[in-house]
């Protein structure tokens, strides 16, 4: 009997330099009436879970999947308890954070699933342990440089670098590039003075074609940019009144080669923004709640192909990635676009 797979809460989504659609989801959020096949005698033929990782081609085509805790006890790492972002780099790798309150790594594999390195692992003693990561949200590597860019993330209030073959520590910055703290901000306010620190999580990290760096400060509803070294350059604050989960998830860059446009996806009010990257001024937006083609269900990650097409995934119960193909550019109409019908054949 052929059984179907199907994903639980996308967590990452990837794109490699074949244009390949890499995602990452969590297999323990779905429910049991999700996946009776996996039960034992199988209650029917729909669904198991598919593993954590898979590779797409741009068709939508699966190519691999693989993932999970280790078989072997001397693989040398652990699985994530709740595996978070993935990215694949320049050179081919590709790597998994996690945010349980126990996974204190990152984790970097061949695209075959060989395990290659750990980032981490032991107990974190905060936001200045250079040795050890707490919920780790994504990693970024520059080519540029072999350097792994980490938005660490969910426990930890910062940007580490380590190199990227290695290991080796190399820096690491709060908000505004100070040293971070431990301090708990308490719930944002967005009539309180701006928070010099950055609050839970931090969730995205993404190096510019110039060396600039955009980090996701996601419940302060804001993205602040650096230079490599860490040093504050400017910010903007997204949809500054949304509260609860935030509203800056993750940001992708367009593929022309000065990056004009900055993509980013907004969990809590479910719409991709379009900013011009070197101002930060927004453009347009698209988007709505649903569960419709073009709608989000608590959009979490966004990437970018060669061609310029978005690839979102969604967490909690969306479970679902989406492709938005380019079709060129055109004058903006209205800011607030809603949702993206595909259009009838």
């Amino acid at each position: 009997m052929l059984f179907r797979s199907v994903i639980g809460s996308a967590i990452g989504v990837s794109v490699d330099a074949q244009d390949h659609v890499w995602i990452v989801h969590r297999p323990g959020a779905l429910n049991a009436k999700e996946i009776y096949a996996a039960q034992n005698p199988p209650a029917a033929i729909c669904c198991k879970p598919a593993p954590p990782v898979l590779e797409f081609d741009a068709a939508g085509n699966l190519l691999h999947a693989w993932g999970g805790p280790p078989t072997d006890p001397n693989a040398g790492y652990k699985w994530p308890a709740s595996n978070h972002g993935i990215t694949v780099d320049f050179k081919g790798n590709v790597w998994i954070g996690g945010n349980d309150p126990s996974d204190t790594q990152v984790l970097k594999f061949t695209q075959e699933g060989k395990f290659l390195m750990r980032i981490g692992g032991g107990e974190s003693k905060g936001s200045n342990d250079t040795a050890n990561l707490h919920r780790a949200a994504k990693i970024f590597v520059d080519p540029e440089a072999n350097e792994a860019y980490i938005s660490d993330g969910y426990g930890n209030k910062r940007v580490i670098v380590y190199d990227a073959d290695t290991g080796a520590y190399k820096r690491h910055w709060g908000a505004y590039g100070n040293k971070p703290d431990g301090t708990d901000l308490g719930p944002y306010d967005p009539k309180a003075p701006v928070a010099k620190q950055f609050r839970n999580p931090v969730h995205c990290a993404e190096l510019a074609h110039n060396g600039l760096l955009y980090v996701c400060d996601r419940t302060n509803d804001r993205i602040q940019v650096f230079k490599k070294d860490g040093t504050f350059v400017k910010e903007a604050f997204i949809e500054k009144n949304t509260l609860g989960d935030g509203a800056v998830f993750d940001i992708t860059f367009s593929k022309d080669p000065e990056q004009k446009f900055l993509f980013l996806a907004d969990g809590s009010n479910d719409r991709i923004h379009v900013l011009l990257r070197d101002s930060l001024e927004e453009l347009t937006n698209f988007g709505d709640g649903g569960r419709q083609p073009g709608q989000f269900y608590a959009v979490h990650s966004i990437a970018s192909d060669s061609k310029g097409n978005l690839y979102t995934t969604e967490t909690y119960e969306g479970k679902r990635v989406q492709k938005f193909v380019y079709k060129g550019l055109a004058p903006v109409e209205k800011m607030e676009q809603g949702t993206v019908w595909p259009q009838a054949k």
